[in-house]
C-alpha cells in the first residue's frame, strides 16, 4: 500500500474512534509493545532531531536512525521506543501526517520489534544500551527502604569522616 494512503488510513480509523467513543480503539491491538515507525522525514535529520519532536508525548528510551550501511546517511525512517505504551497512542494520532521540511511524516505502531541483524559490528556497550534501552530502571523498593538506604549512607559518610579527622590527628601528634 502507498505510504500516504495508509497515513490517511490511519487518520479516518483515528477521526472514526473520535465519533464513536463507545468501540474498542484500533490501538488495543499494539498495547504490547511501545515501537512506532516513523518514516518521510528528511534525511538532514538527526537522531536528535527526531527525538526532540517526539519527545512532546512521553519518555523515549531507545531510537534506531536506519542509516545506509556505506555511506552512513539517514535512509529517512526509524523505530523509536517509548517509556510507556501509551505515549505511541499520542504520537500515532498527534504526528501521523504532520509536515516537518515540506515532508509528511508517517508514524504508525510496530507490533514486534526486532533488533537489527548486524550486532556483531557493535561494541558491548552499544549492544547493551541497543538491546535494553536507556531509560532507569524502575526502582522495586517501599520508599521506607530507599529512605533507610539513605540514612545507611549518610551515616557511613560521617564515620568515613571522623575516621579521617581521627587519621590526621595520629599523625601530627607523631
Amino acid at each position: 500500500m502507498n505510504p500516504l494512503t495508509n497515513m490517511r488510513n490511519v487518520l479516518k480509523l483515528s477521526e472514526h474512534e473520535l465519533q464513536n467513543p463507545n468501540g474498542k480503539s484500533w490501538h488495543d491491538m499494539y498495547r504490547g509493545s511501545a515501537w512506532i515507525f516513523i518514516a518521510g522525514f528528511p534525511y538532514t535529520l538527526s537522531e536528535g532531531d527526531i527525538i526532540c519532536v517526539f519527545s512532546q508525548y512521553g519518555e523515549i528510551v531507545n531510537i534506531n536512525l536506519v542509516r545506509d550501511s556505506k555511506t552512513g546517511k539517514s535512509k529517512g525512517f526509524c523505530f523509536l521506543c517509548y517509556e510507556d505504551q501509551r505515549s505511541t497512542v499520542l504520537a500515532v494520532d498527534n504526528l501521523n501526517g504532520i509536515k516537518i521540511l515540506d515532508r509528511s511524516l508517517r508514524v504508525d505502531h510496530v507490533a514486534d520489534y526486532k533488533p537489527p541483524k548486524d550486532n556483531e559490528k557493535l561494541d558491548e556497550e552499544t549492544l547493551r544500551l541497543y538491546m535494553e534501552g536507556c531509560a532507569p530502571k524502575p526502582i522495586n523498593q517501599s520508599s521506607s527502604t530507599v529512605d533507610d538506604n539513605i540514612k545507611k549512607e549518610k551515616k557511613d559518610k560521617h564515620k568515613r569522616s571522623k575516621e579521617k579527622k581521627l587519621k590526621k590527628r595520629r599523625e601530627s601528634s607523631d
